[in-house]
């Protein structure tokens, strides 16, 4: 675990200390570095239980790929980020990638910790650099809100989840996750019970998002700049379906009666922000609203508690985090050119860019879950474990995924087919950066077809 924290934590300093003009690519080599250490975790995805223990921090197989995940992102970030934060002062570059640098720190603190109360605060933390990254470095003047949307949303949720956890303390004695599993089982009966179970839930309802706690995602995304809409789509909804995993197994008794709700708004939610995504105009919106679908069936997987709504939430959150940052780099890379998401204003770039789209036809084929992307296993499992639950679900998530189908090919075709606009003269060709930045996300993903067991948790 230390061998990836401290060269983490010694980001920082070499962020600051190093030359103006070697600044990107020596925080992009180091890094990449620590991402490809990170891999090592993967080695014991075949054993049962902990690994890697010390008292604080420990990797499991729920924990390890979303770890893995976290430090594979910040090197995209940090090539993502380098053209449009190219023409900014240095100091303020560095403070950039000082952001994104704590960003993962927290993260690697938030996945690995055995405490419940050092999840939920590095839960917490991670708030603060992503709302500077939103409100410093977003494009439009609605940067502001949408910081605001994010931060009351996610506090309102969490709150009741400290209460929660401190009254669980009382009862249980213990918030280590180690022990947890294995104390008394609570009988859950009274009315309070019922709310603390809510108040358990509730927050990483509102990270995931829910249908209904939904509205500060699209804000987010939208005005936040590359960087901070990547690692809000690949890892920060993470944290919400992470918490609910480990918080679940301890609920057990009035999750059966309590969740009936939860999972008609997340399939419900699946259907509407589908239909959302068909008349989106703004192409980064549609992509976040197709997080908010994709993350509702990950709730329903969640919540029905079988091993297989398990497994099948954990493979379709990693496969998702790979295909909506490639998405939103892809989008990005659009904006940078045209300096508008109108998709209407930008659209039939084939004929300029031929390999782009190359990339943008992998990324959306992720995007609806082709076979044999991890994206369908992990849809094809969630599906299959609601139907056994109960044979109406199929209606909600077959409809779902027909409209998933829709709008991916909707936002390609438009985007990348049909007569160039008259009004897009020179646009600058695709850099190798920008290339390398896809190859590095979808290829990983493309991988994981060889070996799915690295990321479905099976044993856990």
């Amino acid at each position: 675990m230390l061998k990836i924290l401290i060269p983490t934590l010694m980001l920082v300093p070499t962020a600051w200390m190093v030359k103006s003009k070697w600044l990107w690519p020596t925080t992009l080599t180091q890094s990449l570095i620590i991402a490809l250490f990170s891999l090592s975790w993967l080695i014991n995805m075949s054993e049962t239980g902990w690994s890697n223990l010390n008292g604080y921090m420990a990797t499991d197989l729920l924990s390890t790929p979303l770890l893995v995940l976290t430090c594979w992102l910040l090197p995209l970030m940090i090539m993502a980020s380098q053209s449009h934060t190219a023409l900014e002062p240095i100091n303020r570059q560095r403070t950039y990638i000082t952001l994104l640098t704590s960003l993962q720190i927290f993260l690697i603190l938030a996945f690995g910790a055995t405490e419940i109360i050092m999840f939920y605060i590095m839960f917490e933390a991670t708030l603060i650099p992503t709302l500077i990254i939103i409100t410093r470095w977003g494009n439009q003047t609605e940067r502001l809100n949408a910081g605001i949307y994010f931060l009351f949303y996610t506090l309102a949720g969490s709150l009741p989840l400290l209460v929660a956890l401190l009254l669980l303390q009382n009862s249980a004695g213990t918030l280590s996750l180690l022990t947890l599993q294995y104390s008394d089982p609570v009988q859950l009966t009274s009315y309070a019970d019922k709310l603390w179970w809510a108040g358990c839930l509730i927050a990483f309802l509102v990270k995931m998002p829910l249908y209904g706690v939904h509205l500060w995602l699209p804000k987010a995304h939208v005005e936040a700049p590359v960087a901070g809409s990547m690692v809000l789509a690949a890892v920060l909804l993470k944290l919400g379906g992470y918490g609910m995993m480990r918080m679940v197994v301890m609920l057990d008794p009035l999750t059966q009666e309590l969740s009936y709700p939860f999972i008609v708004f997340a399939l419900w939610g699946v259907i509407m922000t589908g239909s959302i995504c068909l008349r989106q105009t703004d192409l980064k919106s549609l992509i976040a609203y197709s997080s908010v679908s994709h993350m509702g069936l990950v709730v329903g997987g969640i919540l029905i508690q079988t091993p297989w709504g398990f497994s099948g939430a954990l493979i379709l959150m990693i496969a998702h985090g790979l295909a909506s940052s490639a998405l939103f780099c892809l989008a990005n890379t659009n904006y940078e050119r045209t300096h508008s998401r109108t998709m209407l204003l930008a659209r039939g770039l084939q004929m300029v860019l031929p390999l782009m789209t190359t990339w943008w036809f992998i990324a959306s084929l992720a995007n609806l879950a082709l076979p044999p992307l991890p994206n369908l296993m992990g849809e094809i499992m969630i599906i299959t474990s609601m139907f056994n639950w109960s044979w109406w679900t199929l209606v909600l998530t077959g409809a779902g995924t027909l409209i998933t189908a829709s709008y991916s090919l909707y936002m390609f075709l438009m985007t990348q087919r049909g007569p160039l606009p008259a009004h897009i003269i020179a646009l600058d060709p695709s850099h190798t950066r920008e290339h390398l930045l896809m190859a590095l996300h979808l290829i990983p993903l493309l991988m994981l077809v060889m070996k799915p067991e690295l990321i479905w948790g099976w044993a856990s």
